[in-house]
Formats: C-alpha cells, structure tokens, sequence
C-alpha cells in the first residue's frame, strides 16, 4: 500500500519547495521528493553561486576604478579557491537551511529519483508514495552539444566545481549564462572568447542591450567570435581547439564551456505511464498549470516557459494557494516578467523589445531612448556607458517595454517593473520626480 498524502512535489529546487511549502501552511500533508541537495539549480549551480561570483568581479572592476578616487592599490592576484571554498560554504550552508525549513514544516523528504507509477503513484526505489495531487517541478540541466570531443568540453555545473581559474576561456553560447560566467572569467583574469551561431549575443533581448554589451565586453577585452557553429573539440599538447563548421578553428584553450541552452529533467518520470503530454521532454500545461491529466501539475523550467527562478517560485505558491487555500482562479500571470542579466556592466529589462512591439503595433509604436556616462565614472580611468529605452504604445503611451544596460539596471529594475504591471503611462514617469544624482532619473526625464 503506497504511503499517502495530499500533495506531491517532484522537484527540490525553488518551484518544487515554494508550492510544497505554501501548501503544508494550508495544513496539507506534503512530501518532496528530490535526490541532490535542496535548492535546485538556483541554490546549487545558478543565480546563488553566480551572483557571488558577479560580485567577485565587481569588485575586481572596483580595485581598477579605485586610483581614480585617490586610492593607492596593489594588487597581488586573486585566489580562486578560496573564493570557492567560501562560495560553496554559503551554499551549503543554504542547503540546510531549505532542510530545516521543510522539518519545521512537517514536509516529508524523499531522498532519490521519482517516477510514475499511475497517475496518482509515484515509486522512489522501493518506496510507493500516493497523492490526490502531485506537481512536476523537476527543473533542467545544460545541453552539451551533439559533436565530436564535447565531453572535453564543461557546462555551467562545472564552472562550479573548477577548483582553480583557466587562463584560457572559450564559451559557446550567447545567452544569460554565456554573458554572465564571461564576465566573471575576464575580471578575474582569464583571456575570454565568446563563440556564437549568430551575429549577437542576448539575440532575443532588445537590440540596443546587445549591442551595447558587446561594445562592453570588447573593452575588458572579451573576444567575440560570430557565425560560429561548433563541429569538433579536440584537445592537444596545447590545448583544446574548437573547430567550427566553416573550417575555422578556434584556440588552444584551456577550458571550453558550453552555454548552449537547457533541457527539461522529465526523461526518468516515465510521464507516458502516468498519461502526461510532453513536447521535446517539456510537460505541456495550461494557464493554471494543469498537465492533460487531473490532478498532476508542472511548474518552473520543466514546462519551457520563462526559466527564471521567481517565476518557479510564483508559479508554484499561486498553485498550492489554488489547491489548498480557496483561491479557486489563482495562477501567476506570465506578461510583464521582469528579468536581469548579471552581465559587467548588469542588464535589467521587462516587457516588449522594440523590434517585438513594432510588429505588433506598427506605427502606434514610440520609443524614447537614452545613453551617458553614469557619474561614477567621472573619475575612473575605464569608462562604462549606460543605455536605456522605454517602448511606448498608443496615444496615452503605455510602456510595454523597459530595458536598461549600465550599473544599478539590475537593483533599478524591480521597482519599474511594478509601474509597468501596473500599467504605466509615460506621463505618469514624467511626472515622478527625479532622485539626482542617480542613473535611475534618466527613465522619468526622457524626452
């Protein structure tokens, strides 16, 4: 007889813990099942790990800045692994905190790998669990690509465990990860390149925020390699070498990171015994996360919507609150998400890029734009301009776009985007007044 209860969450990380949780508030009786540490790939080999990374290279980007602002710096190197060491302390140290979290809860962890029995059983090992309700929220893994030598290859799970920093950095890939794990290589020393299929990196961002961290990343020295499509990794006496389809080989390098994108962790859920539709191993929902079958739910990367953590998070509580707390039309609505790129410098944007809102609207489409020198910069030696554009829609000018590059973009952020969800007009910007001096006034005095 399989152990019951009332709810299920397939998945330790930010989506399967927050909908566990909220739901056990509501008296629930819940189990999490989850094989790795707790925290998913936020905690784990993400946002957490990484942002402290990013802080690492800011603060590199400071000592260079401080001469300006009459500071007298020597610089004797980076150690690296004591910037690990620290890093995966805190993170361990957030590992037992989720732990705690659920045991003050009352939340069953299941240690080991989930999969389906029927659609309201579920066999860890020998373990037979059952629940009225159970949530999917499994998460992804990097994608490494399909070629010749890819295993000599690593992706962003293993810039983590690098135990000392590469000299020679290449990265594939022009998104989030391949921006941001660049930054930080090249502020703590590491020659990087860049290789992308295309001709920019953050393709699907607004053009102006793509351009204007190439024009960044070239001056700390980033190279970026374009129509770059991998075809081979091969490692030598030198080094690695990346050969492209074109003929063109790149290096040597020490280390090759792939940052190619991500794919859904459902392949062990054995869905199809369970009845659950999947596309491309993604678990296809509805509006209110409802799978094709009662009672089963998908929430956070595993669906293939925005792979964000806050968005796991609020998808995942809006659904518990459904299930046990009365809210019969609760679910998180996915226009107007607000995102940012840990990039140097940082990248905070919401809503329509340009390009998107024009050919959606046309001509009703007005854009307003702005670019300077943020005044920290008055004094340093290495100038970082900033870049911002509000998409305006219609006659009163509702903004349906924010994008922002430049230092603060990532703290600024938050607060525009409640003006966006709330449906701000670009009147009601031009009539905050401004906070001077700040970069954050340029988005309310744009004309």
């Amino acid at each position: 007889m399989p152990l019951q209860y009332d709810y299920i969450a397939i998945g330790g990380g930010s989506g399967g813990l927050a909908t566990a949780q909220r739901a056990a508030e509501y008296g629930a009786r819940v189990a999490v099942i989850e094989p790795a540490p707790l925290g998913g790939t936020c905690v784990n080999v993400g946002c957490v790990p990484k942002k402290l990374m990013w802080n690492a290279a800011s603060l590199a980007h400071g000592i260079v800045d401080a001469p300006g602002y009459g500071f007298e710096v020597t610089l004797r190197g980076h150690d690296w692994a004591a910037l690990k060491a620290a890093r995966d302390a805190y993170v361990a140290r957030l590992n037992g905190i989720y732990e705690g979290n659920l045991a003050r809860r009352k939340i069953d962890w299941i240690r080991g790998t989930a999969r389906f029995l029927d659609a309201h059983t579920i066999a860890v090992g020998e373990q037979r669990l059952g629940a009225e309700h159970i949530t999917i929220a499994t998460g992804g893994r990097p994608i490494v690509p399909q070629i010749p030598g890819a295993a000599l290859g690593i992706t962003s799970d293993g810039f983590f465990a690098l135990a000392e920093r590469p000299a020679r950095v290449a990265i594939v890939g022009s998104g989030y990860v391949a921006v941001e794990l660049a930054g930080a290589f090249a502020a703590l020393g590491s020659q990087v390149t860049i290789a992308v299929r295309q001709d920019r990196v953050l393709r699907h961002f607004d053009t102006m925020l793509s351009m204007a961290l190439a024009r960044e990343m070239a001056g700390d020295g980033i190279a970026l390699v374009t129509h770059a499509v991998p075809a081979a990794l091969t490692a030598g006496a030198a080094g690695r070498e990346l050969h492209l389809a074109d003929g063109r080989v790149l290096g040597p390098f020490d280390c090759v990171l792939w940052a190619i994108g991500r794919e859904p962790l459902s392949a062990a859920l054995d869905l199809g015994t369970a009845g659950v539709t999947a596309a491309e191993g993604f678990v296809i929902t509805d509006a209110l996360q409802n799978t094709n079958v009662a009672g089963i739910y998908a929430i956070g990367d595993v669906t293939g919507r925005e792979a964000l953590t806050p968005v796991a998070i609020a998808a995942g509580r809006r659904l518990a609150d459904r299930l046990f707390g009365g809210r019969a039309d609760r679910h998180l609505d996915y226009a107007l998400i607000p995102t940012v790129i840990f990039s140097h410098p940082p990248i905070g944007t919401i809503g329509l890029t340009e390009a998107a809102a024009r050919e959606l609207h046309h001509d009703a489409i007005k854009v307003y734009t702005a670019g300077f020198t943020p005044m920290y910069h008055a004094l340093t030696s290495h100038k970082r301009r900033a870049e911002m554009k509000l998409v305006c829609l219609g006659p009163d000018e509702r903004v349906v776009g924010l994008h922002v590059i430049g230092q603060g973009a990532d703290e600024m952020l938050q607060g525009f985007a409640v003006a966006l969800k709330m449906g701000a007009r670009k009147r009601d910007f031009d009539d905050t007044v401004a906070i001077h001096p700040t970069a954050a006034e340029e988005l309310v005095t744009m004309r």
